[in-house]
């Protein structure tokens, strides 16, 4: 399942961090990297338990809790608390193939999660780059996402996947993990899915029409059938 959700931030708010970003000091992104990851990534990152940091990370989460997409799609129990990194032509910055930790630990707070989907939040515009695209390879081949500032894309954190390398200009993102309340990939689009039905059908025919209500029992049914709270 790869899904993009469009304007989590508004262009003034992705403005605002960028702002914020330019003025802060960054370090060697391989800081966080796993031991087989360190050997393919370049790139830089801001100081994960940094104030900066966490306040715009705190930020992300915020808007994030209150996008319907998102929450359809992801069905969040817990959100990592998102990272920041940056790709840049003078630096040859790029992240070869590789698979994210099947577990995270905040150092800051000692939380541990279960990864089960990876997220990318773009930071910079498409124009502002060359190169840079997000590759994810499932099995129905290899997906290249290079979005709009300001949107995202959640990918299984079990997929390879890898950041190309950038040509030109500088490519910005935030980047994080999340532990879904439904563990399993199918089931959890299978949920998606019928969320999606049932919002078209309350457009068409209410909120009140009995199959959409009966619709909307199954969802909740099947939420309370495979959800781990």
């Amino acid at each position: 399942m790869l899904i993009c959700v469009p304007s989590v931030l508004r262009k003034d708010e992705v403005a605002d961090f960028r702002r914020l970003m330019d003025a802060s000091v960054w370090e060697d992104g391989r800081s966080t990297a796993g031991a087989q990851s360190a050997m393919v990534k370049s790139n830089e990152q801001l100081p994960p338990d940094s104030e900066i940091a966490r306040r715009l990370g705190n930020r992300i989460v915020s808007a994030l809790t209150s996008n319907p997409r998102f929450i359809s799609a992801a069905i969040p129990r817990q959100i990592f608390p998102p990272l920041f990194n940056r790709y840049r032509a003078a630096g040859a910055h790029h992240f070869g193939i590789h698979v994210d930790n099947a577990v995270r630990g905040d150092r800051l707070t000692g939380a541990r999660i279960r990864t089960d989907l990876s997220v990318t939040l773009f930071l910079s515009e498409p124009g502002e780059y060359d190169g840079g695209e997000l590759v994810v390879e499932d099995l129905y081949g290899s997906h290249e996402i290079k979005l709009p500032a300001g949107d995202l894309v959640l990918y299984p954190a079990s997929s390879l996947h890898m950041v190309t390398p950038v040509t030109r200009g500088a490519r910005v993102a935030s980047f994080f993990w999340l532990q879904s309340m439904i563990r399993d990939t199918h089931a959890r689009t299978l949920v998606f899915d019928l969320d999606n039905t049932i919002q078209a059908l309350v457009e068409r025919l209410g909120r009140d029409d009995p199959e959409t209500v009966r619709l909307t029992g199954l969802y909740h049914n099947l939420i309370r059938l495979w959800a781990d709270v």
